[in-house]
């Protein structure tokens, strides 16, 4: 008994130590910086005993900016399955006959977060395969699996264009955005400017002109507008004769808008004809399908949202959520409810925990550094883990983390999410040591500009120290 009671008091010695002391190489860091320790909160646990390592400020509410995707992308891996697909259906409205479809075409979406501009030419030669060539009605869209209520794309940082900033949709395509191409004609003292992809229904205006300086400075020289449609873009200002090439990607159209004129542009690349317009409508209930178009397994769609850190497809797993357990359609407040459920259901659930749109493209998200490495220690144990660390970025070699620890030990070492705002900054994930021991880390700093530099200088500190357990 007595050394029990003797086991126990080591336990919790080393774990109030924990709780008040960063590693020296961290609070280096820190100083050099001229950074308040308290600005910072880091938990560490050796994920195969569950035992902290580091626990500062763990229980501190913070703002994890987008390490938050790491709690969306687990429950939809937990509820919905490595496997799971999206759907989008077609319904042919009327007689097909010798290629000829005398009706309507009609695409109904269930809210596949990746039907980009390949995936929506393949679902193209599909229907083409199905028997029609030409649609001699209009195309009809059914986006109502979802319902996203009034969104103003301006109200986060107001910039209605920036493609992080596009409202999920049902039957969203290439995430309503086109990629801008800007190169500079010598001979002509003129900017070409190419869109793709191409859609008919957009409006370009160019008045851009050369200038002889090197290709560096915001956006090139480029101002972009448009009309309150944002079916009309104007680009404006002097772009430099130093570029070879400069790419810009922005939103356009509205999103059923957008499904036309890229869907007309493809049909009538691949050789079809489309007669008439678009118009908005819903699925009648004994309405039989001519064929559905399945998206990428759900495991593929987590790398994306992670590793690259989607915005919109992580907001499209929080509104699927929301539809698959709360009915249709599905919600942000849906979402949310089903992700509260999750945590209280496995016991995850804290205080502390404040999940505003599944993406933390947000000021008011809220989470602590512990409730999410116990989190990740939750993951660790499911069987389902391999799929979920492989949809972080690896340290040194892809997504977010390519070019930092790319010419040190941690290169491969680790997977691990990223998250930055302004004046937040934040890492979460999986780390193996030199020991070969394996970690959660999360790190979490909140402070003026932060942003900017001096968190992954704090970051990779404490990586590096753990890397050396």
């Amino acid at each position: 008994m007595k050394s029990v009671i003797f086991f126990l008091l080591i336990l919790t010695s080393a774990a109030l130590a924990a709780e008040t002391t960063l590693p020296v190489s961290v609070q280096g860091a820190l100083n050099t910086r001229n950074l308040p320790h308290e600005s910072l909160s880091v938990s560490v646990i050796d994920v195969n005993s569950g035992n902290p390592v580091l626990q500062w400020r763990s229980d501190q509410a913070r703002n994890p900016a987008s390490t938050i995707k790491l709690v969306t992308t687990l429950v939809a891996l937990d509820v919905l399955g490595p496997t799971y697909q999206w759907h989008t259906d077609v319904f042919a409205r009327g007689e097909i006959e010798n290629g000829r479809l005398d009706g309507d075409l009609l695409l109904k979406g269930y809210g596949d977060p990746f039907l980009v501009t390949e995936r929506v030419w393949q679902l193209v030669q599909q229907i083409r395969q199905a028997g029609i060539r030409e649609i001699d009605g209009d195309l009809l869209l059914d986006d109502s699996w979802f319902d996203v209520g009034e969104y103003d794309p301006a109200a986060f940082d107001h910039q209605p264009l920036r493609a992080y900033n596009v409202a999920p949709n049902a039957l969203m395509m290439n995430f309503k955005v086109v990629r801008y191409w800007f190169e500079p004609d010598h001979e002509a003292g003129a900017v070409n400017v190419r869109v793709d992809p191409p859609l008919q229904n957009l409006q370009v205006q160019n008045r851009l002109g050369l200038t002889a300086h090197s290709c560096r400075g915001f956006q090139r020289g480029i101002t972009i507008s448009s009309n309150a449609a944002v079916d009309e873009i104007t680009f404006s200002g002097k772009f430099p004769s130093g570029c070879r090439r400069y790419a810009m990607d922005r939103t356009v159209l509205s999103h059923n808008e957008f499904v036309y004129g890229l869907f007309s542009s493809l049909w009538e690349d691949s050789g079809g004809i489309l007669n008439g317009s678009f118009r908005n409508t819903t699925v009648k209930e004994d309405e039989e399908a001519l064929l559905s178009f399945a998206s990428l397994p759900l495991t593929e769609m987590i790398a994306r949202v992670n590793k690259h850190s989607n915005n919109v497809m992580a907001r499209q797993l929080l509104y699927t959520l929301g539809a698959e357990l709360n009915g249709v359609p599905g919600t942000e407040e849906s979402g949310k409810a089903a992700i509260a459920k999750w945590l209280e259901d496995k016991k995850l659930a804290s205080t502390r925990i404040s999940i505003d749109n599944g993406a933390g493209l947000s000021r008011s998200t809220r989470t602590s550094t512990g409730d999410m490495a116990r989190m990740l220690q939750f993951a660790w144990q499911q069987p389902y883990m391999p799929e979920y660390l492989s949809s972080m970025a690896l340290s040194g070699l892809d997504g977010t983390l390519r070019r930092r620890f790319n010419d040190s030990a941690l290169a491969g070492k680790a997977h691990m999410k990223t998250g930055s705002l302004d004046h937040v900054t934040a890492i979460a994930g999986y780390l193996q040591a030199r020991s070969g021991r394996r970690f959660a880390i999360v790190a979490m700093q909140n402070y003026e500009d932060i942003h900017r530099g001096p968190g992954e200088e704090v970051q990779e500190a404490l990586l590096r120290w753990v890397y050396e357990q």
